[in-house]
């Protein structure tokens, strides 16, 4: 297994595909260019199983509706964020058009921390809130990644200047179960570069009390 990383919409959103050797893939966090995109996976001949969103703010559910109708597959959302994708207040577009983003209803919501098999994926899902109150973390053993959206960045985490947005529940989010992941452990991150659980704990100055909230 493999994945690759695409920013995407109007803040280059990370959305990733995770894809097996058959050319089954799951998808993170579409966050826009939704054509551009459909074409790039059916070039690559993926067979997407799924959408995970790691929260359903407005970046990064931007193309949620089109690929899920383009492959007809389910979209999973934790229950805390379950009205968000249709209520441009929450995802915070409201002010970006008359009509804001929206997509509909996720068929599939999730509800604590549990093991999500997806056809031949398996994830272990992490509740971590703090960014927003239904984020969540998808740690994908075999490739030893976890595709934590907007909590955990290179040098950085996730902004707790927004509404529902809470500094101490983020920075206990990523020491209690980012942190406790092994450190040889990608962080695909829902901006900017991929990094990894030992570089963040080594040099992240968010997490040894050097920086500054937001």
């Amino acid at each position: 297994m493999n994945w690759k990383q695409a920013p995407l919409g109007p803040v280059q959103t990370n959305a990733f595909v995770l894809y097996n050797e058959d050319g089954e893939a799951i998808i993170f966090d579409p966050g826009g260019d939704s054509e551009p995109f459909e074409a790039a996976l059916k070039k690559e001949n993926l067979k997407p199983l799924a959408i995970l969103l790691t929260h359903a703010h407005f970046d990064h559910i931007g193309a949620v509706d089109h690929i899920r109708d383009v492959f007809n597959i389910p979209v999973y959302l934790h229950e805390r964020e379950a009205h968000w994708l249709q209520d441009p207040t929450k995802n915070l577009s409201v002010n970006m058009s008359p009509e804001g983003v929206t997509a509909r209803p996720a068929e599939h919501l999730i509800n604590g921390e549990q093991s999500l098999a997806i056809g031949p994926f398996a994830f272990r899902v992490l509740e971590t809130p703090g960014h927003s109150p239904g984020s969540v973390s998808y740690y994908h053993e075999p490739t030893d990644t976890v595709f934590s959206g907007d909590v955990l960045f290179q040098s950085g985490i996730g902004r707790t200047d927004l509404p529902d947005a809470d500094e101490a529940t983020l920075l206990n989010s990523i020491h209690q179960k980012l942190l406790e992941l092994p450190e040889d452990t990608s962080v695909a991150c829902g901006h900017g570069p991929v990094t990894t659980i030992s570089a963040e704990m080594d040099g992240n100055p968010f997490l040894n009390g050097l920086g500054e909230g937001g």
